[in-house]
């Protein structure tokens, strides 16, 4: 699940967005409308013409093309089984969608409205009769029914555990109508909005191609979305086609979007070859990645002559908190102090001066970038939050500031950190011995090999494991294929993996299955944290019925995950970095938490054409 990020415009008192509230027979109000949000009313009214950040005017046409690395294997993105390209699920849409202005709301998208009880005990998803899948089989409740029961039987674990946990049954009303009743342990506050982003399978699909959603496919499922398949090349390239018969294209919430005729998608196997096909024109956007590139390699004529747009757009959104991760399933990695120790050996300042051109921040917080990450010392609200679990949070918690990554000199080795880190170590019970090499009393080698794929990667992870061997642990980088990469993480075998983490601005499924210990083994829990301090926060969270309340559990929770030091954390762009062929146009505003680009972006046809006849483009 995507996290969900406040607006600081959200206006809570608003004029009422629900359509209608009746009573219903036991004298309980019925609420029904176009929309839901985790706290107040959402703050589209229901006759809204189009999203506020579109242009509804943006033209028709043109083919948007971008860069893959690694290639693909399968086309269900539903398993941990294969290697699934990304759009994938681009053809498959939820019954209601999030907004990028205000996404603690969602709103109705193959549903017309909801309707839900003020208790949120149950909620009806009345579906819109024109919605059809893109082979013109309508879409109805007994497809909803399915593909819950599909997911309730067939999908990642975690998933799995929350539709039994929260979903006491699903009933089909009429072909157009189909009702969920929740279970006492359902957290009322999200249960909706977390029903309402429920892919729908179409089940005639599954039955005629016999699927199982365990299983890798080489063929897409059916979706009802505005792009199906038109081509591919298995594994290498794929190319997506605008329906023009997409039954929800003059929809309010579709205006403005999906503008583009085709989404292409190229792969490669590594960041070079990519770039030197986007500098030929094989493919048109590109999201760069490497700061090398962007500080040094876009002085090629069409960037000199204008032909290549190079734009840096700000992202107000919720950084990604990339980092390293530690197994903690490995005995080795039990002890805080030698996840400590391998975290100082890490140099950032240098890395970000002499590696990524001084263009990203450290990340410190799992939610960096936002006024919700924890700083000074506890609050009393915090501290009635924290204390009744003081038996189990880390030392310092209820007393220090945050714990923080370490500072380091401009020098590669900081002999400062490797110092701290080598008696941390010793602490530990690792010593060095006559080869200078760290083992334990078993005589063991401290062994941490760094997992990875793209050949990118080597560029920040050497000095890395470098710096880790100085201090005499046994360190090795090892790079091997995505597949294999995907499958090592997955089944927990590997010692540290790059993962991106992060927090999220309401406490939903999305917290317990990266961080809960009932999914401690879960694909979306790479380093297996289990903590009885943690669980119990995001309990807390998800009993939350205020901002204000929610906004303090996330700050004491933050707190206690930074202690943890499950991780060694990376850095953050606060900037998209973007460069593109000049035909490509989007609205002036954009959205602080979205960039949107095959979303609401669009193509200019005439400069299109000029960049043709000028044979910049095929």
């Amino acid at each position: 699940m995507r996290h969900l990020v406040l607006i600081a415009t959200l206006t809570l008192g608003a004029a009422p967005a629900a359509l209608s509230q009746e009573a219903s027979a036991d004298g309980e109000t019925i609420i029904k409308s176009h929309g839901i949000t985790y706290f107040g009313e959402p703050s589209l009214p229901a006759d809204f013409k189009h999203l506020p950040y579109v242009n509804p005017d943006a033209p028709k046409g043109g083919e948007l093309s971008q860069y893959g690395i690694g290639g693909y294997n399968s086309f269900n993105p539903y398993t941990f089984r294969g290697r699934a390209t990304a759009p994938s699920v681009m053809a498959i849409e939820n019954l209601m969608i999030p907004v990028a202005d205000d996404p603690l709301a969602s709103y109705c998208l193959l549903c017309e409205t909801i309707e839900y009880p003020e208790s949120r005990d149950w909620v009806i998803f009345n579906l819109r009769p024109e919605a059809k899948f893109s082979d013109g089989t309508p879409l109805t409740a007994d497809d909803v029914k399915f593909t819950y029961e599909m997911l309730r039987e067939k999908a990642f674990s975690s998933y799995r555990t929350m539709l039994e946990e929260y979903v006491a049954s699903v009933e089909v009303l009429d072909p157009h109508r189909v009702k969920f009743v929740f279970t006492p342990e359902a957290p009322r506050r999200d249960i909706i909005s977390q029903m309402g982003g429920m892919s729908v399978f179409s089940e005639k699909d599954f039955e005629d191609n016999n699927y199982d959603l365990e299983q890798p496919t080489k063929k897409p499922f059916l979706g009802s979305g505005p792009y199906a398949l038109e081509r591919q090349d298995f594994g290498r390239s794929i190319t997506l086609k605008r329906n023009p018969d997409y039954w929800g294209k003059d929809l309010p919430i579709n205006i403005g979007r999906n503008n583009f005729d085709r989404l292409r998608f190229e792969y490669f196997d590594d960041y070079d070859a990519a770039f030197e096909a986007f500098k030929a024109g094989i493919y048109t956007f590109r999201a760069e990645q490497s700061d090398q590139h962007w500080a040094t390699r876009y002085n090629f004529p069409a960037v000199e002559n204008g032909q290549v747009i190079k734009e840096e757009i700000p992202n107000g959104d919720l950084a990604d908190a990339d980092a390293w991760v530690f197994n903690l399933r490995r005995e080795k990695f039990q002890d805080p102090r030698v996840r400590e120790a391998i975290g100082l050996a890490f140099n950032f300042e240098w890395s970000n001066s002499a590696l990524f051109y001084d263009l990203n921040e450290r990340v410190t917080s799992l939610w960096e970038n936002s006024d919700l990450k924890a700083s000074g010392t506890p609050s009393e609200a915090e501290l009635a939050l924290l204390e009744p679990l003081a038996d189990s949070l880390p030392e310092g918690v209820l007393t220090d500031e945050p714990v923080s990554p370490p500072v380091s000199g401009e020098r590669q080795l900081d002999r400062k950190n490797m110092r701290q880190a080598g008696v941390l170590l010793e602490e530990a019970g690792w010593r060095t011995g006559d080869d200078g090499m760290r083992r334990n009393d078993k005589g063991q080698t401290l062994k941490v090999e760094f997992l990875y794929s793209n050949q990118s990667v080597e560029r920040y992870t050497t000095p890395f494991v470098q710096n880790l061997r100085t201090i005499g642990v046994d360190a090795v980088a090892t790079r091997i294929d995505p597949s294999e990469l995907t499958t090592r993480t997955r089944s927990h075998e590997f010692d540290i993996v790059e993962a991106t983490l992060g927090g999220a601005y309401v406490f939903a499924g999305g917290m317990e299955q990266r961080y809960g210990s009932e999914d401690a083994n879960d694909v979306f829990n790479p380093m297996g944290l289990a903590d009885p301090a943690v669980d119990a926060l995001i309990a807390h969270g998800q009993k939350a019925t205020t901002l204000e309340e929610t906004n303090i559990v996330i700050s004491a929770l933050d707190r206690v995950m930074r202690a943890l030091r499950f991780w060694v954390p990376q850095w953050y762009k606060p900037d998209y970095l973007v460069a593109y062929y000049d035909y490509y146009e989007h609205p002036k505003e954009l959205p602080p938490h979205a960039l949107g680009v095959t979303d609401f972006w669009w193509a200019n046809p005439e400069k299109l054409d000029k960049l043709k006849q000028d044979g910049v483009l095929q």
